[in-house]
């Protein structure tokens, strides 16, 4: 039932995150557990970033107003922002998106064509006024870390290329999430409207040209893909990974995007092999989205029993009696020293109840320790998904779940 995934509902049942009307509508309060899960999908995306020629950076939440009027945001989105806040005459914004903040950073000294593509990266925290309908769990809120990029390439075919690889790197993200095509996720090849000037960049012939690179990108990796007119950044075409909550409502997890703007905006130049000053071209990237975004996908995907490697608790120690409490102890210890997020429930309570509280906790290994299990030097091992393993020894134990982890299965 599609209530039972409802990540609302168990974000709550399994402490994953909260709301506090005190604190404001649509700013979600992360609990421990759900904590760990995003630092575990921010490592794991900084990390693959990194590895694949990604400069990753910070720059700050606020900037003055005259950043997002100058990038052009502002006449777009000034009604999803918050409003100004004005300190010693100027006025400062907290920030809806971070390219400007790339662009300036890009334009901190003089580039050349050997610096290009230039991938700046940030784990960003975002900040969007939504009208109070649209709020909807993690899916929907006003305040966000997305996994952003912008990229700065020397011509457009170098620009082609570069979403191309940003197509790899989501394909392979959604892979690791278990996300199939046609079934939990589909591509969407957003379009213009060159009658909207009002909404898009006034650039007919860019705008063409742009839509049929991005057009000929998709056909030629052979992936299926809707179009869908108006649904474009006001900058640019986009390619859009759309998914559906367990409610049947769509949204953009991931998209690609193509800059017409930008470069112009900001003048984003480089120097050539001719020694000369040339204009840049962006793409606008990211990967796994919006966290908070994510995070609702996948809670939903799995029904709250998520993978190894993003369990807030992979293992739980379960002794049987206060006789087998100190062995339990060496085996939480251990398992604690080697970065497992081990839990010893040295609770008085019968190991049926603790085993029931394990599975309503989807906690992905118990480790049940009795008579047997000391005398032996052995733990007896149930796997949430595949049920009673046996008795394997302690070193067996962290052999296997270091090696689930790392292939992050």
């Amino acid at each position: 039932m599609a209530d039972d995934r409802d990540h609302k509902k168990l974000g709550k049942e399994l402490e994953i995150f909260t709301f506090s009307d005190t604190v404001g509508k649509g700013l979600p309060l992360w609990l421990p557990k759900g904590a760990t899960i995003r630092r575990e999908l921010e490592r794991f995306i900084v990390d693959e970033e990194i590895r694949r020629g990604y400069l990753h950076v910070r720059t700050p939440d606020i900037a003055k107003l005259e950043l997002y009027k100058k990038s052009g945001h502002y006449p777009y989105y000034k009604d999803s922002m918050y409003a100004p806040i004005v300190i010693d005459d100027e006025e400062f914004m907290l920030r809806p998106m971070t390219c400007p903040h790339h662009f300036e950073l890009y334009l901190s000294k003089p580039r050349s064509y050997r610096d290009l593509p230039m991938r700046i990266a940030e784990l960003a925290q975002l900040y969007r006024y939504e009208q109070s309908g649209e709020l909807m769990g993690l899916q929907r809120v006003r305040a966000f870390c997305l996994s952003d990029a912008h990229i700065i390439c020397v011509d457009e075919a170098q620009a082609v290329e570069e979403m191309g690889k940003a197509l790899d790197l989501i394909e392979y993200v959604n892979k690791v999430f278990h996300l199939e095509y046609g079934k939990d996720f589909r591509y969407r090849l957003s379009l213009g409207d060159r009658n909207n000037t009002e909404k898009y960049f006034k650039d007919d012939a860019g705008w063409d040209k742009a839509e049929k690179l991005l057009r000929e990108l998709m056909e030629k990796r052979k992936a299926e893909f809707e179009e869908a007119k108006d649904e474009a950044a006001f900058y640019g075409p986009k390619i859009d990974v759309q998914m559906k909550n367990v409610n049947g409502k769509e949204d953009t997890a991931f998209t690609v995007q193509y800059d017409l703007s930008s470069s112009h905006r900001f003048d984003l130049n480089y120097t050539g092999e001719d020694g000369k000053a040339h204009k840049a071209f962006v793409v606008h990237r990211s990967s796994i989205g919006a966290i908070e975004r994510i995070v609702a996908f996948l809670i939903e995907k799995y029904a709250g029993a998520f993978p190894l490697w993003l369990s807030p608790v992979q293992a739980k120690i379960l002794p049987i009696g206060e006789a087998h409490l100190d062995f339990a102890k060496k085996i939480f210890e251990n398992l604690k020293e080697n970065n497992i997020r081990a839990e010893l429930d040295d609770s008085s309570e019968n190991l049926g109840k603790k085993i029931r509280s394990a599975k309503v906790e989807k906690v992905p290994y118990t480790i049940v320790i009795g008579d047997k299990e000391v005398e032996a030097n052995m733990i007896t091992l149930e796997s949430r998904d595949s049920g009673n393993l046996g008795q394997i020894s302690p070193e067996e134990l962290l052999s296997k779940l270091k090696e689930e982890i790392s292939a992050k299965r």
